[in-house]
């Protein structure tokens, strides 16, 4: 996960909305279905959709009441916290 994407995206939810975050990785998540994908490209998608899920995570701690900064914070201790484990 990167910081700057999930932040970015985070922007994005705060300026539209968060379906069409939704929407996007409802329609990455159908092409990993493709058999001819390498490998390295269901990376990238795998990549591209957790840092949706990580975006609209941290929308929904701001929603909650937590600062922007705050929020990218804990998210991110949390996952590097679930990685170190």
């Amino acid at each position: 996960m990167k910081l700057p994407v999930i932040k970015h995206l985070t922007n994005f939810i705060e300026e539209n909305d968060q379906d069409y975050v939704l929407e996007t990785i409802e329609t990455l998540e159908a092409l990993t279905e493709v058999s001819s994908l390498k490998d390295e490209e269901l990376d990238v998608i795998g990549e591209l959709i957790s840092n949706m899920y990580g975006a609209i995570e941290v929308h929904k701690m701001i929603k909650e009441g937590t600062s922007k900064k705050e929020a990218l914070n804990a998210f991110m201790k949390r996952v590097l916290g679930s990685i170190d484990n």
